[in-house]
């Protein structure tokens, strides 16, 4: 079963160009094109089971076997899961800030809100390369 994904500005209840201040602790955030790219691949990651919800986002980091991760900085309170770049930093793992959680749950494929994800990569993925295109981007944020 294909989904057809698509996102405007307005789905992504893009923050900082309705004048709400975003959580300054929400950092790096993603632009809104960096978000579209972002949300489109967790997408068809999760067409091909290559991603992990917040419960498992630890799990992964922890493991070794996350690409990256991608956190909502509308999750109230961004406190719980401002654990995860912590942890990501320690493992070298490149993670962002995308304005909505409703947006990425869509784009994980579940009716409800999600805060965090992750994203992982099997060997021979069709996916790889646009996963590694997107943990370059991820990480000129960083810098």
């Amino acid at each position: 079963m294909e989904q057809i994904f698509s996102l405007s500005l307005f789905d992504l209840g893009f923050r900082l160009q309705t004048g709400e201040v975003v959580n300054p602790k929400a950092y790096p955030l993603a632009d809104s094109q960096l978000s579209i790219t972002i949300l489109d691949l967790i997408q068809q990651a999760a067409n091909y089971n290559s991603f992990l919800l917040l419960l498992s986002a630890t799990k992964t980091l922890n493991r070794g076997i996350s690409e990256f991760v991608v956190m909502a900085a509308d999750a109230e309170p961004l406190e719980i899961l401002l654990h995860l770049p912590l942890l990501a930093e320690d493992k070298n793992v490149p993670y962002v800030f995308v304005p909505s959680k409703q947006a990425l749950g869509r784009a994980c494929g579940v009716t409800r809100s999600v805060v965090a994800c992750s994203v992982t990569s099997n060997e021979g993925s069709q996916l790889k390369s646009q996963i590694q295109q997107l943990k370059d981007a991820i990480e000129k944020l960083l810098i």
